[in-house]
Order: C-alpha cells, then structure tokens, then sequence
C-alpha cells in the first residue's frame, strides 16, 4: 500500500504555479483557499496561516496530491544542497516524450533520461522548476509490476516517491520504521547525477541510498547527502523552502511513535477526508503530517 497521500512544496506565485502544472504535468486543480490558522499551528509553522494555496491531483484522479503554499521566497536557499525532503518523484508512461514537453515548458532539464545501472524497471529524468523545486520524472516499465511501484494509469501520473537528503541515511531510515512502522530496504549506491552537479563532486562519484515502504509498496527515497549539505534555511516560522512537508496516509494511526506537534484532530479536505491529522518533526527537521484512514 502506498502511504503517499501528498507532498507540499512552496511558491512565489501560487497562480503561475497551478497554471504551470496544470498546463505542462497535466494535473488538476481540486481545492483552493487560506491556510486555516490551526492547520499551520500543527505543523510548528504559525506564519503560515493565512497564506494562500492550491492542491492539485494528476490526470488520472488517483489520491495522490501536489498542495503548493504561496510564500516570500528565502534568500539562500538552494536545492539539492540542504537537509530535507529534496524532490519528489511523479511517474509517467514515456519518459522520452515527457523530456519532448518538457523542453518546451518553463521547467529546466536538469537530468536528461537516463538509464540507472542495475535498475532497469525505471527510467527517470529530472527537471528544477522556476521556484527551484526539484521534479523527479520517471518511467516506469511494465516489468516493474509486483516491485512495490506503481502502473501509470495517465501520461503523467501520481506522485508516488517523496526523496529526503539526510545527514546520516541509516539513522534516518530506522526512525521512519521505529516510529512511523515502515519497512526498509538494504542500502545500495549508485552514480547519483542530480547530488553530483549540485556538489560540484567527480561524475563517477557514488552515494548510498535505500527505500521506504509499506505492505510491499515503497514510497520514500532516503539518500546520504555530502559532508557539504547544510541545514535549510527559512522564515522564522515558517514552513521550510522547496519540499516542505511529506503528507502519508496510514492504516494504523494509533501505532505511530513519534511526539505530535500538536495533538490530532479530524480534518475535512481533498488530502484528509475527515481522518484525524497530526504532524510530526522527523530527522533532519523534516515534517511529516499523518492521516488517519
């Protein structure tokens, strides 16, 4: 089952955004407003209330959710250079007809389609959008099924992979299974492009990752980040810049073994269909907002 209900990115202009994703990614747009005031409470981040937003669904109306949150944006931030939820990752049907459009949109290429050595089930390329979020756009082929990935059900589908740059990747992934109950994969290393060209480091260099899941299905990235990385920079209560929260569903909410921000409270909404909500603060200061379902 995967967990992945949404993930939330922030934006300096919530309508070009929704214009942006709408024309080139082909989601939808399913509920707009303000950020209710205790809503931004439970997330340790008051200043947000009040601010604007948009969630959005992709073509195939499957649960799986973009919320972008309009905010000022933060002066030395950089992407791919700071602890946190890093990208997320949205698959597709054809990756080389994705890399057609996206050659013709406002986001930059900045992984062509490339082939992973050892991973032939995927095919992913990735793109920096114009408020420097990272979009992780990947194939996935048909001889991936029963490999805890999903079937693209449109030409651009759901989010189905939220990728944490971490301080210490073990660490990391054991507090995901301690507290949150998923299942973890072993590690393994690759040629990682996107950590490479942000880091300036050796093409060839490799670096360890290793998957999150649950009941067979895995839906979050951990990657060991550089000695480089550095905390992410942001408002003063505030949500972080870029990815900024990781919102899963879970089947057993009572299990969960992390202290609540706030205590939960049931919540209406696209992402929460009347569950209790509660959010909690994971390693590396990332947030993690929980539905009951």
């Amino acid at each position: 089952m995967n967990l992945l209900r949404a993930a939330t990115l922030t934006t300096a202009d919530l309508d070009a955004t929704v214009d942006r994703y709408a024309r080139w990614l082909d989601y939808a747009l399913v509920e707009q407003g303000d950020i209710p005031a205790d809503i931004a409470v439970s997330w340790g981040a008051p200043t947000s209330a009040g601010k604007r937003f948009a969630v959005m669904r992709p073509a195939s109306g499957v649960d799986a959710y973009l919320r972008f949150i309009e905010d000022t944006p933060v002066a030395g931030y950089a992407p791919l250079r700071t602890f946190g939820w890093a990208a997320v990752e949205i698959c597709n049907q054809d990756v080389l007809a994705v890399n057609e459009r996206m050659l013709r949109s406002p986001f930059e290429i900045i992984g062509p389609p490339k082939t992973i050595d050892g991973i032939p089930t995927i095919h992913p390329m990735q793109v920096k959008g114009p408020d420097q979020e990272i979009v992780y756009l990947t194939e996935i082929k048909p001889e991936a099924q029963g490999m805890g990935l999903p079937r693209p059900q449109s030409f651009i589908d759901r989010l189905f992979i939220l990728v944490m740059a971490c301080s210490d990747m073990d660490a990391s992934a054991e507090w995901f299974a301690s507290k949150l109950k998923l299942t973890l994969s072993p590690s393994t290393s690759i040629i990682y492009t996107m950590i490479n060209g942000a880091f300036g480091l050796p093409a060839d260099t490799k670096h360890a990752f290793r998957m999150g899941g649950h009941d067979g299905d895995v839906f979050i990235e951990f990657d060991q980040y550089p000695e480089q990385t550095v905390a992410r920079p942001r408002h003063d209560g505030a949500l972080p810049p870029g990815v900024s929260l990781c919102t899963l569903k879970h089947p057993d909410f009572d299990t969960i073994d992390a202290p609540w921000i706030v205590p939960p409270t049931r919540r209406e909404g696209a992402l929460y269909g009347g569950g209790r909500v509660g959010t909690v603060t994971g390693p590396d200061g990332t947030l993690i907002e929980v539905v009951e379902v």
